[in-house]
This record gives structure tokens, sequence and C-alpha cells, in this order.
């Protein structure tokens, strides 16, 4: 059974192009650790909520847009492998090394989880 990682995290609209470099390069140790798709979108129709939104959720500042991402795993298991790979003290890839390639979003305010699917339908 598949696993999702779901994440929504708030980007200064000024960092758009390093996000989607910053993405670009390291999602790329998610797909050689196993993950089979990751989709990173940026807010395009995102409302206003009178309870809670996209927005609220991550306390997004009026100068930062939402973005919605997820990686897809063929199951919980690969994914596990993955996250202890990744989170290695001694973990050599540059992608991990905040000093070499800093998040150009504020990561505190990031929501994440992992999920395991219930319903799934393709056309």
């Amino acid at each position: 059974m598949s696993y999702v990682d779901g994440f929504v995290l708030p980007v200064p609209k000024g960092n758009k192009q390093r996000f989607i470099e910053f993405a670009n390069y390291t999602d790329s140790m998610f797909i050689e650790l196993g993950a089979t798709r990751i989709l990173e979108c940026w807010a395009d129709e995102v409302p206003d909520g009178t309870v809670t939104d996209f927005r609220m959720a991550v306390k997004a500042e009026p100068d930062e847009d939402v973005v919605f991402a997820w990686v897809e795993w063929p199951d919980k298991e690969t994914r596990d492998a993955a996250m202890a790979r990744m989170m290695e003290p001694d973990n050599p890839d540059p992608r991990m090394d905040q000093d070499k390639n800093p998040v150009p979003f504020n990561g505190k305010r990031m929501i994440f989880g992992g999920f395991r699917p219930v319903v799934h339908l393709e056309k």
C-alpha cells in the first residue's frame, strides 16, 4: 500500500523561483531514495476562510504565498528508510546541508504529516 507525506508551507512571494530551484534540487533525493511521485504546488486560488484556511494554517504573512506539496512512496517502509537516510548526521549529501542549500521559507511554520491512502481513483 502506498504512503504519502503532505506539506503546507508559507514562502515569500519574492522567493518563488528560489523555491522552485530548491525543490528541484532537494526533491531529487526523495526520488533517488524511492519516492514515486512529488508535486510542489504554488498557490493559485486559495480563498480566505472564516474559521480556517491554508494561509491561516501556516500563519502566512501578506508577502507570502502558500505551497501545497506531497511525496508519494510505494509503502511506509520505503519512506521510513528514506527519512532515516536523509536525517543521518553523517549524511554527506549537499542537498541536506543547510549552509550550502538554505531553505527559502520559514520551516517553523510548515505543517506536515504522513498519510495512508484510503481512497484512490484514477482515470
